[in-house]
């Protein structure tokens, strides 16, 4: 199978849709599919592969990359810019299928691209474009109604769309999304092992026994970091930040007692994970966290916020603990009722790496591969396995919980009704 994966975000860059959509081309080379990814240039000066991305028993995966400029007041995104190499690109591959990753801008165009060429696609949702509008506080009218008006724009053309939550797919089904199936994330729980636990490296942050409660990821407005102050103030906890973005400087203001230690990636990440002794997300937008499925593959207990994609992952009072969202006060209880009980978090930190373990990449790699052929038999005319609009059985280790995916309202369900992708993109937002 030829496939075009059109990605708003690819390594050198850090995020969860740059490591999602690595691993997803990482998988078809592997089961002897020809993927081509397609994603903004990064900035220049970046380390990145100019024209392949190599991988272990991938082989040598085609990356083009397209003109980008940064995203304005927030520097690390990159937005592509109008270019012909996007459709010579996707043309080019001959592609059976295109999956477009978390599409907004570069992924809408290439939504066009397929529509042209009439060759299915398969979109990705992974990002909370609206909540994020909402977070930003967008202004020249790029608010949450114009983001939800681009969403349904690019989704209701597509032949499917994949929700990686629960939370997401009911989500997206309300606001006119149709055609909505369930895709879950992996997890290496060979990398994020309890067994990298460092306690060396423990007594360095924590030098005075303190209990070690971390954050991983970007730091920035929509992530709400800013919800660990009252947990950071404490007694006998030390919080530890890992990470980088444009909240770093406010952050380090308004809580001088924790450990910043900015960007990691690899095994150094690992050490880090299984080094904390309770792991924190305070994101109230998450349409799924891998940040918490990688604690949890590191034998370490989570706090998350009940809304969203970690809804599916915590297992309150199993495997961690759910507080209202948009609480500091809530997350500071929460750390302080599992810092001052160890039994407590090793019970839950054993109960969550038991829970993620079978949860592979390989899994969850051929359940998106059996998604891609029931797309490919329907637009082929052939009665695929599995009903339309119904979520698609996973593998063994893949939760995937069923979920609604009825339109609400009269919202009309072919790539050719009111809402479909238009030839021109809409003036609100950046193109």
């Amino acid at each position: 199978m030829r496939v075009v994966i059109v990605t708003e975000s690819f390594p050198p860059e850090v995020n969860g849709v740059a490591h999602s959509v690595l691993r997803t081309a990482e998988h078809l080379a592997r089961r002897g599919h020809q993927p081509l990814v397609v994603t903004p240039a990064p900035a220049r000066g970046a380390e990145c592969p100019p024209e392949t991305f190599g991988s272990a028993g991938a082989g040598e995966i085609p990356v083009v990359r397209i003109p980008s400029m940064p995203l304005p007041g927030y520097p690390q995104v990159r937005i592509a810019l109008p270019s012909r190499q996007l459709a010579a690109a996707v043309a080019g591959h001959r592609p059976d299928i295109v999956h477009l990753a978390s599409p907004f801008v570069l992924g809408a165009r290439g939504m066009q691209v397929a529509a042209r060429l009439r060759v299915p696609a398969v979109a990705v949702y992974q990002t909370d474009l609206a909540g994020y509008a909402h977070a930003y506080r967008a202004g020249r009218g790029l608010g949450e109604a114009a983001a939800w008006r681009r969403i349904r724009a690019v989704h209701r053309a597509a032949a499917r769309t994949l929700a990686p939550s629960t939370p997401a797919a009911q989500d997206l089904t309300a606001h006119g999304v149709p055609r909505v199936q369930l895709w879950p994330r992996g997890v290496d729980s060979a990398r994020f092992h309890p067994r990298h636990r460092d306690e060396a490296l423990h007594r360095a942050l924590a030098p005075g026994g303190e209990v070690l409660v971390g954050y991983v990821g970007r730091l920035a407005p929509e992530k709400r970091v800013d919800l660990l102050v009252a947990a950071s103030a404490l007694p006998g906890v030390r919080v530890v930040v890992v990470g980088d973005g444009p909240s770093a400087p406010g952050l380090k203001a308004s809580m001088p007692g924790a450990v910043f230690l900015g960007r990691r990636t690899g095994d150094e990440l690992a050490r880090c994970f299984a080094t904390l002794d309770l792991f924190v997300h305070t994101g109230p937008l998450e349409t799924f966290c891998q940040t918490i499925q990688e604690a949890m593959a590191s034998g370490v207990p989570v706090i998350g916020p009940a809304a969203g994609g970690p809804l599916d992952l915590v297992g309150h009072h199993r495997t961690g603990l759910l507080v209202p969202p948009r609480d500091g006060a809530a997350v500071a209880r929460a750390v302080a009722e599992l810092a001052a009980d160890p039994a407590r978090r090793a019970a839950y930190g054993q109960a969550g790496r038991a829970e993620v373990t079978a949860r592979t990449w390989e899994a969850v790699g051929d359940l998106l591969l059996r998604h891609y052929a029931e797309v490919l038999a329907e637009h082929r005319g052939v009665a695929a396995v599995g009903a339309a609009g119904r979520p698609v059985a996973a593998p063994v280790g893949v939760t995937a919980p069923v979920v609604s995916v009825a339109p609400v309202g009269p919202v009309a369900e072919g790539p050719t009704a009111e809402g479909a992708l238009p030839e021109e993109l809409p003036e609100e937002l950046p193109a």
